[in-house]
């Protein structure tokens, strides 16, 4: 059978689709800063989304996060609203996630004393989709990172000499610091057996670790770090053999790469960081399992940069990424768009949806940021 009859007729057996896309603003560009989203679909089929909210980031004691619902079948977001709010301290960097058992999750940061590594980790659990008010579990999440210096000062003293070097050789032995400032990015991964997986890093540290619970929530225990030259802001995806690969932001030196780790313990110990072949700025990224077993990454495709967002597909769990397609791109010599910090999920009709942070500095108002919602098929990104 020729190719062409073959895609006829697997599209009349319904297992083919027309590619689309299509993208809009959450809320209008406003001078409000507005980043670092998440998103996720309700079990009633409504899209979610947050983001945090103020006159700055970690600066800005106003800061607090949001959220916006879509109904679903809708086109249009809802008003939006606080989802979270520590007086007087800024609330940053949310993370949800729906579990096995239908709960929403939401894990934001509360920055104590205006600087990243001053984080404390907070988290709430509720099955309550309308008014998010009925949280069943309330509560920080505190960590004895495992293993901390046994494992990190043997790789960091392979690094080259530098006053970044002697300076977190120090920092591993004060017990304060490795226990604050862990941070979210990207969502928590479920396995199998139940046990969940929330990625977290250190911009104290400039490396990662993950969070681990196998009661719901309840308690918490740490993996070991995941240790590299700026491997932070890790994104879980689990291969088929049950390794964990985290892929993470380049915050290092040249070449700007996205880092790789694995687990083959269900994520309680990892390897030291390595650069993959795939550019990154310094920018957050998210990569997902797809239901058919193919993985999708959306990321800033360069080693300079956020003016280009791509959407990656790869068929053999990450070692090639054979389909590539723009969210989007500012080919401007000056650039004047910045795309970044993706959020990603399939939904349960099979699209792909995806929310980021969407600055503009070209309008004669001045800087203009917002929340874009994307939506779109394998098909679109595979498409010439």
């Amino acid at each position: 059978m020729r190719w062409w009859c073959l895609l006829a007729a697997l599209s009349i057996a319904g297992f083919a689709e027309e590619p689309f896309h299509e993208a809009e603003l959450i809320f209008p560009l406003e001078h409000w800063h507005n980043h670092a989203s998440s998103i996720v679909e309700l079990p009633n089929g409504d899209l979610f989304v947050c983001w945090y909210n103020g006159s700055g980031e970690r600066q800005a004691d106003d800061v607090k996060v949001e959220g916006a619902r879509r109904a679903a079948g809708e086109k249009q977001w809802g008003e939006r609203f606080t989802l979270a709010d520590t007086p007087g301290f800024p609330d940053t960097n949310p993370a949800m996630f729906v579990d096995s058992r239908k709960r929403l999750w939401l894990i934001w940061q509360a920055i104590l004393a205006n600087e990243w590594h001053t984080a404390l980790t907070k988290y709430r659990i509720s099955r309550d989709f309308q008014g998010f008010s009925g949280w069943e579990i309330s509560d920080n999440l505190l960590l004895v990172p495992a293993e901390f210096e046994a494992r990190a000062r043997p790789v960091i003293e392979t690094w080259p000499d530098s006053p970044y070097r002697k300076e977190l050789l120090e920092r591993l032995g004060d017990k304060y610091f490795s226990r604050m400032g862990w941070m979210t990015r990207a969502h928590p991964l479920e396995l199998p057996s139940g046990r969940i997986l929330v990625p977290l890093y250190s911009d104290g540290y400039d490396f990662s670790l993950v969070a681990i619970t196998d009661d719901g929530g309840l308690t918490w225990k740490s993996s070991t770090p995941i240790v590299g030259h700026g491997a932070v802001q890790p994104t879980l995806v689990r291969r088929r053999d049950g390794v964990i690969v985290a892929y993470m932001r380049d915050n290092g030196p040249a070449p700007k790469r996205i880092q790789l780790s694995t687990s083959a313990d269900e994520g309680l110990t990892w390897s030291p960081a390595v650069d993959t072949d795939l550019p990154n700025p310094g920018s957050g990224l998210e990569a997902i399992a797809l239901a058919d077993g193919r993985w999708l990454m959306v990321s800033n495709d360069t080693e300079k940069g956020r003016h280009s967002l791509v959407a990656a597909l790869s068929d053999d769990e990450g070692k090639t990424w054979r389909w590539k397609r723009h969210l989007e791109l500012d080919s401007r010599p000056v650039r004047a768009g910045q795309f970044h910090y993706p959020s990603v999920i399939q939904a349960s009709d099979g699209s792909l949806h995806v929310s980021y942070s969407y600055f503009v500095n070209h309008l004669p108002e001045g800087p203009r940021k917002a929340i874009k919602h994307a939506r779109f098929n394998v098909e679109w990104i595979q498409a010439p």
